[in-house]
C-alpha cells in the first residue's frame, strides 16, 4: 500500500498596496483678528463701520476712506443763515433706520473747493459735529453735501482717522463685535 501524499503547501501571495490612508492633522485654528495695533494699541476698524453723530445722535452707516482729507455727510435743505453778524448753516439730516429727518444748525467753520474724480468742482459748507466710532469720540469739521446717490451717508476722512485708528479695509463691522 502507499503511503498517503502529503498536502501540497500553498504560498500566500506578496500583499498588494490597494488604499493607502494618511492621517493628516487638522489645521491649527487661525488666530483671533487684532482688535488693535500699532505702538499705541490703536483701535481697528473696517472699510464699513456704525457711527454716531452728533447733535441728533443718529446712527448711520460709515464709509473709512483713508482717501477722503475730511469727514463728509448727507444733508437736506443746507441753507446759510446770519444770526448776530455770525455765519451759521441750518441742515437736515435724517436717520437711516426710523427715516426722522433732525433739523440741525451749527456755526459754519469755512467753505471749500471739493473736486470729484471726474473733476466736477462743488464749494461746500463745513461744520463741526461729533462723531463717534466705537469708544472714539471726536469733533471734527465734516463737509455737507448731497450722498443721496451714495451707498453710505456719512463718509469718514483722515481728519477724524488720524491717531486715532487703524484701517485694515479686509474687514467690516469691526466695532460692533
Amino acid at each position: 500500500m502507499c503511503a498517503p501524499a502529503e498536502p501540497a503547501v500553498q504560498e500566500c501571495p506578496e500583499p498588494q498596496i490597494v488604499e493607502k490612508i494618511v492621517k493628516v492633522p487638522a489645521p491649527a485654528p487661525a488666530p483671533p483678528k487684532a482688535a488693535t495695533a500699532g505702538k499705541l494699541g490703536l483701535p481697528i476698524v473696517g472699510a464699513v463701520e456704525w457711527a454716531n453723530v452728533e447733535p441728533g445722535d443718529i446712527r448711520m452707516p460709515a464709509r473709512i476712506d483713508t482717501g477722503a482729507s475730511t469727514t463728509s455727510i448727507h444733508a437736506e435743505d443746507i441753507q446759510l443763515v446770519e444770526k448776530d453778524g455770525k455765519r451759521w448753516v441750518h441742515f437736515t439730516l435724517q436717520d437711516p433706520k426710523s427715516k426722522e429727518k433732525v433739523s440741525v444748525e451749527q456755526r459754519l467753520r469755512r467753505t471749500v473747493l471739493i473736486r470729484s474724480g471726474d473733476g466736477q468742482e462743488q464749494r461746500r459748507y463745513v461744520v463741526q459735529l461729533w462723531i463717534s466710532l466705537g469708544d472714539i469720540r471726536s469733533r471734527v469739521d465734516v463737509t455737507l453735501t448731497d450722498r443721496d446717490h451714495m451707498e453710505y451717508p456719512l463718509l469718514i476722512g483722515r481728519n477724524l482717522l488720524m491717531d486715532n485708528l487703524i484701517v485694515d479695509v479686509s474687514r467690516q463691522n469691526e466695532l460692533e463685535k
